[in-house]
């Protein structure tokens, strides 16, 4: 996400670009940008940038001359603010950016174009706007007024939070972002989960010391040792570092970061520590995380995946056990039917032999009882 620095060399990209070059015709915005449309349009005019914070500024000046000197057409401040992928682009009309949501056109053959890009889409602008009034003095170039605004209202509830999330409040550190914060605090060796307040109520309300060699020591050191070093001096000089690499910092038609990626010492660095804030950002950290860390959201990838993995195993587990019942209970019923069929075929030879030994029975019982019957028969014969 740009912070102060980029959106400054935004400004610094805009103003060279565009030096001598003059404007023409309506403003135009992209089709699926759902930001508001920009009611301009000018025969000729002129393009400058200014940045405060995490905003930049462009003002539209049309060029008079003596044909449009009484015409009623006045400036134009246009602000905008970033969001996750926002910057500036210079190029020729054919070669128009495919993200290019709102266009500044010059008044030349062939015609170029200045873009702003916003290739995620959270980028706004807000035409005949002024610096946002909830945002506090930019850190970098409004530095006495910044430490001012934070040091006077120590009181409010912002400060009761960790210091690395108090450091993403604009109200009071417009222009620090996550990758500042996290450079800031390992500089100064500051758990980034302890009470913005307990860091901050040790200093001055002036830095008597801003303009001596003991910032620079500050940067130059790996790391301070001392929890009292002053936080908001390197929350202005460290962001000014990175202005200082010039367009090795920004440079969005090149994109190479290689430097800046050398300057970190701590944000996304091989053997930092990271952690979920309570705002869902990533903090990167050395050393120990501070009394004040979600424990609860500490490596939640790692947690998830856990959790899948248990959720997983507990689910093969009880299909495995229902199997198991499934199969006990169908070789016990396949038992108990073998069984059952066994009695029944049991009982039934027993049912067919007792059958047979009844008729049996009968059979001889009849012939038992016709003999009898038979002899008295004769002995009836033979007394006649």
């Amino acid at each position: 996400m740009p912070e102060g620095p980029e959106l400054h060399l935004a400004s610094l990209f805009v103003n060279r670009v565009c030096e001598g070059v003059v404007f023409t015709g309506p403003v135009r915005k992209s089709v699926v940008s759902k930001n508001c449309d920009v009611a301009f349009t000018c025969e000729a005019y002129r393009i400058s940038a200014a940045s405060r914070g995490k905003e930049v500024k462009l003002t539209l000046m049309p060029v008079k001359s003596d044909v449009n000197e009484g015409s009623a057409e006045r400036p134009m401040d246009i602000v905008f603010r970033f969001g996750m992928s926002g910057y500036f682009q210079f190029t020729s009309e054919d070669e128009l950016p495919k993200h290019s949501h709102l266009r500044f056109f010059s008044n030349e053959k062939p015609c170029r174009v200045l873009s702003f890009v916003d290739t995620r889409r959270f980028g706004s602008w807000q035409p005949n706007g002024g610096w946002q009034p909830g945002r506090g003095p930019c850190i970098m170039f409004e530095y006495e007024s910044f430490r001012k605004n934070v040091l006077s209202n120590l009181s409010d509830r912002a400060f009761e939070k960790p210091i690395c999330e108090a450091l993403l409040n604009q109200t009071y550190f417009n222009g620090i972002g996550n990758y500042l914060r996290a450079e800031i605090l390992f500089r100064l060796n500051i758990p980034p989960f302890v009470q913005a307040r307990t860091v901050l109520e040790g200093l001055a309300l002036e830095d008597l010391g801003a303009d001596d060699t003991t910032g620079k020591e500050e940067l130059a050191d790996e790391k301070c040792t001392s929890r009292s070093a002053d936080l908001l001096r390197l929350c202005h000089a460290v962001p000014l570092e990175v202005v200082n690499m010039g367009g090795k910092g920004y440079d969005p038609q090149k994109a190479d970061y290689s430097d800046f990626q050398a300057w970190l010492r701590c944000y996304n660095v091989a053997g930092m520590k990271s952690t979920i804030d309570h705002n869902g950002r990533t903090m990167w950290f050395s050393g120990d995380s501070g009394p004040m860390a979600p424990k609860a959201r500490k490596s939640t990838k790692a947690r998830k995946r856990a959790t899948k993995e248990d959720t997983h195993a507990d689910t093969v587990a009880e299909v495995v056990s229902k199997n198991k019942t499934a199969k006990g209970v169908k070789q016990e019923g396949e038992a108990g039917s073998r069984k059952r069929n066994n009695n029944q075929e049991v009982q039934v030879t027993r049912t067919r032999d007792n059958i047979r030994c009844l008729r049996s029975g009968k059979t001889r019982e009849a012939d038992t009882a016709g003999e009898p019957r038979k002899r008295s028969s004769r002995t009836r014969l033979s007394s006649q």
